[in-house]
């Protein structure tokens, strides 16, 4: 809907005024600090004129200047001004955000489509937004030399992911690139593989998706020509020279019908999907699916697992739960091809459909519960929705594996042994953090080799690559091994950066780099890596395991024969959760063969190896679900984070305890990588990857703060050790660890409150 030049300027004098005002009671009331204050009075009305001025709006998303204007006219003054204050946070991983601001704006968008006239702004995830960010996509594309020509786009059950997704790719085609398109919600790994895959060769991948967050959020995921994400450096470039200077002018599309011959491509299976419309481009149909399974099985260990699953009187029994996502489909085929007949999918509450209201996590009134299968309250919500649909049922299973809506993240409930019970409540089930999968499965990989060739093959050429805030109980289990370590900072691509650099030869880089700095205060650390054990010796060049706390694994293997393929060996360059689903599985068939389950193998091959000890791990956000909202969630998060480094200087005197524990020591982190969203100021240096607080001299024992950079929430992560612990006093000592590992989370949140006026 078009609104006159005399409704725009009636509208805009209202905005001026009633934004001014919001923001300096905002600020007098302690809401917001000086520095937001500024940043938004600087920004937020200049961004909403440009908006409401710019004719090329009304061809792009007609109805978007209505939902201003009733949002104006409807005093929603504090969301107009978290939706035009900033334009939304590009990282390394692309951009994610909240698509409006309340349920009845989703629940519109959803029936609508994503033309319905609800409050949009650069800081959300809408429409113009995506445009805008794939015109700067293109547009660096065509830069290169030699310039990008394909891309690859998916979605997954996000609320108009499809239509979304479609959007993208009809600009691509008119900056004149060939479009690979997934005729379906898919799986994200199954993205980053197709980007590199030999009969594609994209330069760049695109998926529509916000992972593991609540329904309110979607995302705009990208990965370059080898299906990682973006380093930082080219993405910053891609950024500010760009996607920050996109104009909607520049904005076009190209309709599907219109593409030219050989331009379009469609991503799926071995027959076209019923129901969806490929413009008379049936042949133009690749089978990615199953080039995706046929990769991931060749890792698996068990050779003649198909025969072992048919010929066993008690083959794994699976359940497995989709989380409303895209793993709904690929995840049950991939196991039932490998062997794995007896799975049970969870239907129960829409479980295993496309929703992307995901209703199954909306538990409580005001509180938009994550669909993170990392997280023990949606697994107890799978566990219970699967009690319900097959009733008596549960303690046939061995495992139950769940996904999130995008795939990437792959969490299992696993049985508990009756004698360890008391230490999760008294349940016969655990969702098994992924620090212990993550170290389970670097263990079994090891052993078989072991049990193979006696040793484990070229252990001098391998090594491990973990987020910081990952177990060191894998650190122990690859040096006792010989394998090296690399230690990054969170998310993979971090990751897969650092990985890369030890391909290139530069572990001695990196390794005077990372040590070459204070041991307390690092004014700027690595951009990507926290530390390095046992790669001094130059020879490392094989990949086993890339793994991080918040569940996400990948194999990455050797070096790459060009920049825009996967490792030697190796499997996508960045997390998958179907990959990881069918790992877990093989450990889990191969357990019960053996007599026994996954927790005691943990028990037996990690926890009681005098080399590694016991490792108790915990993690929380803060908050619980979500993030604290808008600008005055980001004054509440500044005011934490100023509050633990307060509480970080406490420590270097030797005068702090948490949760009874004393500190030792603590250091800083910080990269810097933020520092454009939160300028340094005299007193404030965003601490982007943590305040850590240490509880032992050998610095095995800590917690760290950990704030997010893209959102205003935080993260709190424990570990703690025990190198004394024997067969007869492994359960007390859990016990002692987990108790303490509770007191000591209890009390920094108590620590950290920040007081509201």
């Amino acid at each position: 809907m078009r609104i006159s030049s005399n409704t725009v300027d009636a509208t805009l004098e209202l905005a001026s005024q009633e934004i001014s005002n919001y923001l300096e009671t905002a600020l007098g009331e302690d809401r917001i600090d000086r520095q937001l204050y500024e940043q938004a009075k600087k920004h937020t009305f200049p961004n909403l004129k440009k908006w409401l001025d710019d004719g090329h709006i009304d061809h792009i998303s007609p109805n978007l200047k209505q939902g201003l204007s009733e949002a104006i006219q409807g005093g929603q003054w504090e969301n107009i001004v978290n939706a035009f204050r900033q334009v939304v946070r590009f990282g390394t991983g692309g951009i994610r955000g909240l698509m409006a601001f309340d349920k009845e704006s989703i629940v519109r968008l959803k029936s609508e489509g994503i033309g319905a006239p609800i409050l949009k702004g650069p800081n959300t995830i809408n429409d113009l937004v995506f445009s805008l960010t794939s015109v700067g996509v293109a547009r660096f594309g065509k830069d290169q030399r030699p310039a990008y020509e394909k891309v690859v786009i998916g979605y997954d059950s996000r609320i108009r992911g499809h239509d979304l997704a479609a959007l993208v790719a009809q600009l691509f085609l008119a900056y004149d690139y060939t479009v690979y398109f997934f005729d379906a919600p898919c799986p994200y790994p199954e993205v980053t593989y197709a980007i590199p895959d030999k009969d594609i060769k994209a330069d760049v991948g695109i998926l529509i998706s916000a992972s593991h967050n609540d329904y309110r959020y979607n995302g705009y995921k990208l990965s370059c020509g080898n299906g990682s994400q973006f380093d930082p450096e080219e993405r910053d470039r891609m950024y500010e020279e760009y996607i920050a200077t996109s104009e909607p002018g520049q904005i076009r599309f190209c309709p599907f019908s219109e593409a030219a011959e050989g331009k379009l491509w469609f991503l799926g299976g071995d027959e076209p999907v019923p129901g969806f419309d490929y413009f008379g481009r049936e042949g133009f149909l690749i089978n990615l699916h199953e080039k995706h399974r046929e990769h991931v099985k060749s890792f698996l260990l068990t050779e003649d697992l198909p025969q072992q699953q048919g010929s066993s009187g008690d083959p794994l029994h699976i359940g497995y739960c989709a989380f409303h996502g895209s793993g709904n489909v690929a995840v049950p085929r991939l196991l039932k091809e490998v062997g794995f007949e007896s799975i049970l999918p969870i239907t129960r509450n829409g479980l295993n459909d496309l929703n992307g209201l995901f209703p199954s996590f909306c538990s409580e009134p005001g509180r938009e519960q994550q669909p993170d299968p990392g997280d023990p309250r949606a697994a107890k919500i799978a566990v219970e929705a699967f009690k319900g649909e097959y009733p008596g049922r549960f303690d046939d299973i061995d495992i139950l594996i769940g996904t999130d809506p995008d795939a990437d993240r792959c969490g299992v409930v696993v049985k508990v042994p009756e004698d360890q019970r008391h230490l999760h409540e008294g349940r016969d089930y655990y969702l098994l953090p992924a620090d212990d999968m993550w170290a389970l499965v670097l263990w079994y990989r090891l052993y078989r080799d072991i049990e193979k060739n006696g040793r484990v093959t070229d252990a001098e050429k391998k090594f491990v690559t973990l987020s910081h805030t990952t177990s060191d109980s894998i650190t122990h289990l690859a040096r006792k091994h010989g394998l090296g370590v690399v230690r990054s900072w969170v998310g993979f691509a971090s990751l897969a950066a650092s990985t890369r650099d030890v391909w290139d030869d530069k572990e001695e880089q990196i390794t005077r780099l990372v040590d070459g700095r204070d041991e307390h205060y690092r004014e700027l650390c690595h951009p990507f890596v926290c530390d390095c054990q046992g790669m001094e010796s130059g020879r490392r060049s094989i990949n086993v395991g890339a793994m991080e706390q918040s569940n996400g694994f990948s194999i990455l293997g050797g070096p790459p024969p060009d920049a825009k393929s996967l490792g030697a060996g190796g499997h996508v360059r960045d997390k998958d959760g179907t990959f990881a689903a069918l790992l877990v599985a093989e450990i889990a068939a191969w357990a019960k063969q053996n007599g026994t389950s996954l927790i005691e193998l943990l028990d037996k091959n990690i926890y009681l190896d005098p080399e590694i000890g016991l490792f108790v791990n915990l993690y929380e956000p803060d908050p619980l679900d979500g993030e604290y909202p808008g600008i005055e969630g980001d004054r509440l998060k500044k005011a934490i984070l100023r509050r633990a480094l307060g509480y970080f200087q406490l420590a270097l005197s030797g005068d702090l305890e948490i949760g009874g524990a004393p500190v030792r020591s603590a250091c800083i982190y910080r990269t810097g990588k933020y520092d454009m969203i939160y300028p340094p100021t005299y007193d404030f240096r965003f601490p982007d990857e943590g305040v850590r607080f240490f509880f032992d001299d050998e610095k095995l024992q800590h917690l760290t703060v950990r704030p997010s950079g893209t959102g205003n929430a935080l993260r709190f992560h424990i570990q703690l050790h025990d190198g004394s612990v024997t067969e007869s006093n492994l359960i007390q000592k859990k016990q002692e660890l987990l108790a303490e590992g509770h007191a000591i989370m209890d009390n920094i949140r108590e620590m950290l409150k920040a007081p509201r006026a």
